[in-house]
């Protein structure tokens, strides 16, 4: 693996430049498939912001702000929303933007078999077409969030020619965002081109646009130090320093609403039903044998937040009664032997990136001394997110890039229609606070909702979140107009070289 990841570096280092209009992307990994409908995993997120318009896009503060709405309004009784489309704006094969495509787009979201936006959109019950410019989404009772998933995957509109493809909508997407899919290689490139149409092309700088995959931190920066990117994203915590000694280079950190946590199969196959994913007591063992500010200073250079819990502390909805517990192996292995086992082996399934690998490694070393025999085994994005989705994992470490709603940031794990809940974890309970929380427009009452299915699941632990990232980024010192944005990904619009 390592000589396939260094091979595929002296490639792009050999490469020949390409040409000054050219913006070249370094990312964490290859895209598992490029249909906002089907997609599940952060990395597709950064390739959608050049693919693919939202309906209402998240600024840097996590307010909403337009795209290809330009105003949106609530009913009285919170019921219905009605968003009024951007004039003029056109898809990448110059169809335009009308209420009717939406509403075709948002009924696949809402209703398609493929689609993994059902959940997200199960309470809106009709949408409508007021006129050619405006729809409105009718709900079956008041649900907060519902900007806040508009903002994301659900909100992405494609063109009606690409629509019937249902299942097969990836291998071609046609968008509305600034720039068009003309290429992919698998593992290698994603390259794209200006979509002159769109409606702030003005703001749009390159003619063209490549995103590489290159899972190695080390690898993406030394092709950035070397000319042959001029972006790259996450950059590792152990790298910084280096990019903050190199004046052809610039370093731009972010606030994060992003979190790495720790999926556990409880109920989804046969590896659902071995030991970790049976018994909460393995567990709280298993918590009980890590120490979070460990991982924080040895893996991450102190730079990251340690945090069990979905929101940033300092957050409205994080409580901070509601601490990880100290770490006590001498007790994880007594809950073990309460649990009838002596040491638990299980196999923690880890993305392909070094950083994760490094955490992972403190995990399994910390945790033998709790009782526990780890095998760790790395995975490409893709590889990882089908094995998750099959069932095929009795623990994953993930990451969340996060939601401006408290309810996307916990939800889509546990709910029992869940669309990330891999390991089919389930409480009635907990579905129904979900529920309130959702109808719910009073901060206070959210939080009371949050605070009491928050002590549900971090006893029952079908996750262990484990810290809040920082966004860290590194680009060409010449390259202005870069935006950080909490949620970690890449605004194109305002991109230049300096001349």
């Amino acid at each position: 693996m390592r000589r396939r990841i260094l091979a595929a570096a002296f490639s792009l280092l050999a490469a020949p430049a390409l040409p000054q209009s050219t913006l070249r992307i370094g990312i964490g990994a290859d895209p598992n498939v490029l249909d906002p409908a089907q997609s599940g995993s952060f990395v597709e997120r950064v390739v959608f912001s050049a693919l693919c318009d939202k309906l209402v896009d998240v600024g840097p503060d996590l307010s909403f702000r337009p795209e290809l709405a330009t105003a949106w309004e609530w009913s009285e009784d919170g019921r219905a929303l009605t968003l009024k489309l951007r004039e003029g704006a056109r898809f990448q094969d110059g169809v335009p933007v009308d209420a009717a495509v939406v509403k075709a787009n948002l009924d696949r979201y809402r209703t398609a078999r493929e689609s993994r936006r059902r959940g997200e959109l199960q309470k809106v019950t009709e949408v409508q077409v007021a006129d050619s410019l405006t729809i409105r989404l009718v709900l079956s009772e008041p649900f907060a969030p519902l900007l806040s998933v508009l903002s994301d995957r659900a909100g992405m509109m494609l063109s009606p020619a690409v629509l019937p493809l249902a299942e097969r909508v990836g291998e071609n997407p046609v968008c509305s965002g600034p720039f068009r899919l003309t290429r992919r290689v698998a593992q290698d490139r994603i390259e794209m081109e200006k979509h002159a149409g769109h409606w702030n092309a003005a703001d749009i700088h390159f003619d063209r646009l490549v995103f590489l995959p290159i899972p190695d931190n080390n690898v993406r920066l030394l092709n950035l130090r070397s000319g042959q990117l001029d972006l790259i994203e996450r950059v590792a915590p152990s790298d910084i320093p280096a990019v903050e000694r190199d004046r052809r280079l610039r370093l731009v950190s972010g606030a994060s609403i992003a979190y790495q946590t720790m999926s556990i199969n409880t109920g989804h196959g046969p590896a659902g039903q071995r030991p970790l994913g049976r018994d909460a007591r393995v567990r709280e063992a298993l918590e009980l044998s890590i120490d979070r500010a460990v991982i924080n200073q040895v893996a991450l250079e102190g730079r990251f937040t340690p945090n069990n819990q979905p929101e940033a502390p300092g957050t409205a909805y994080h409580f901070p009664d509601l601490a990880p517990p100290a770490r006590d192996p001498a007790r994880a292995r007594e809950l073990l032997r309460q649990a009838g086992h002596e040491r638990v082996a299980f196999t923690l399934k880890v993305p392909n990136q070094p950083v994760e690998s490094q955490v992972a490694q403190i995990i399994q070393a910390m945790a033998a001394e709790g009782g526990f025999d780890i095998r760790l085994e790395v995975l490409e994005s893709s590889a990882m997110v089908a094995a998750t989705q099959r069932g095929d994992y009795e623990a994953a470490i993930a990451i969340w890039s996060g939601r401006p709603d408290p309810d996307g940031n916990i939800s889509f794990w546990l709910a029992s229609d869940g669309f990330l809940n891999w390991g089919r974890y389930a409480n009635p309970r907990l579905d129904a606070l979900f529920n309130e929380a959702r109808a719910a427009t009073a901060t206070a009452q959210r939080q009371r909702l949050y605070r009491e299915a928050a002590g549900i699941w971090l006893a029952e632990r079908p996750h262990l979140m484990l810290y809040h990232h920082r966004w860290f980024w590194a680009m060409r010192a010449d390259l202005q107009g870069f935006t950080p944005a909490p949620d970690g990904i890449i605004r194109l619009a305002g991109l230049r070289i300096a001349r």
